[in-house]
């Protein structure tokens, strides 16, 4: 039953037509997308479950993963959403300070992650990766306590540093014009918790740096980065979902010929879903229930 809820939540037309006139039943669709992101395998693994040449395939499984992204994609880009309210963002935030740490006003966590790719045939210093050991593509996101992703920016280069990402992906003036308002019943300012790689802000919170801390300083680094973790839960719980956007062994993911940023989009935008249905080891550490399905994806 999930299965036709998932279909109506995202829209899906009774039969989906490609531009070259290929038709799919949206049910028949849903379940290609989500088979293929499960594990790396290839459309010709495909054939004697889905019964469809290869180019069939290919065709359906693009078309649904373009009316996912253009229809959906403002949900990990606009966080003016009905489920991050001032009531939700303040309610997020008291279940932080629940955890212990001396921290009131914060309502997420921001950190970056990478996407494994193949060695491209051009280009291939700018997509490596120094620090990880491998090519990839890298993108930015924001966990909050209910186990969503409320924003994803990218692709970026794999090169490219944490705090470099952060300031190419505009979210400090996002979180400026959309947080202006939005303040702790004592007046501070809500705000987002990141790793030392990112600035320090009134909405952007980091650990203290520096040789000599204070006691206070190491205890509220210490208990801040127990909760902050949450956010690696998130793109871990992305990854076990979705094997195809983090199978490093096969690097099936070919930057030239496929839509792999696209791919990693809808990739969060199906496990916020999964969320909604089913919560996450997220939602249940800071015992916070999603939104529902339909709450989530409404405009």
């Amino acid at each position: 039953a999930d299965i036709y809820r998932l279909e109506e939540a995202l829209r899906l037309p009774a039969r989906l037509v490609s531009p070259t006139r290929v038709t799919a039943d949206r049910t028949e669709a849903l379940c290609l997308l989500l088979r293929r992101r499960v594990y790396p395998n290839r459309h010709n693994d495909l054939l004697p479950l889905l019964g469809r040449s290869v180019s069939e395939l290919s065709i359906i499984f693009n078309c649904i993963l373009d009316h996912i992204h253009d229809n959906f994609g403002h949900l990990l880009q606009n966080l003016h959403q009905p489920w991050l309210s001032l009531e939700k963002l303040n309610t997020f935030a008291q279940a932080v300070a629940n955890k212990g740490p001396p921290l009131q006003n914060c309502w997420g966590f921001i950190d970056g992650s990478t996407m494994a790719i193949a060695k491209p045939k051009q280009h291939q210093k700018v997509v490596f990766s120094g620090h990880k050991r491998i090519h990839c593509l890298k993108f930015q996101g924001i966990m909050t306590p209910n186990g969503l992703f409320a924003h994803m920016f990218g692709p970026m280069e794999g090169r490219r540093h944490d705090a470099a990402m952060f300031h190419e992906s505009g979210i400090m003036t996002t979180l400026e014009e959309t947080m202006i308002y939005m303040n702790r019943p004592d007046g501070t300012p809500l705000c987002l918790y990141g790793d030392p790689a990112y600035p320090l802000r009134p909405h952007a919170m980091k650990p203290f740096m520096g040789a000599r801390l204070t006691r206070e300083q190491e205890a509220f680094n210490k208990d801040i980065s127990s909760v902050r973790i949450s956010v690696e839960w998130g793109f871990g719980k992305m990854s076990n979902l979705f094997a195809f956007v983090d199978f490093k062994k096969k690097k099936n993911l070919k930057l030239h010929l496929q839509p792999v940023g696209k791919i990693f989009l809808v990739a969060t935008i199906l496990a916020n879903c999964h969320t909604c249905l089913y919560s996450s080891q997220t939602s249940e550490y800071f015992n916070l229930s999603p939104p529902s399905l339909e709450e989530y994806r409404s405009p």
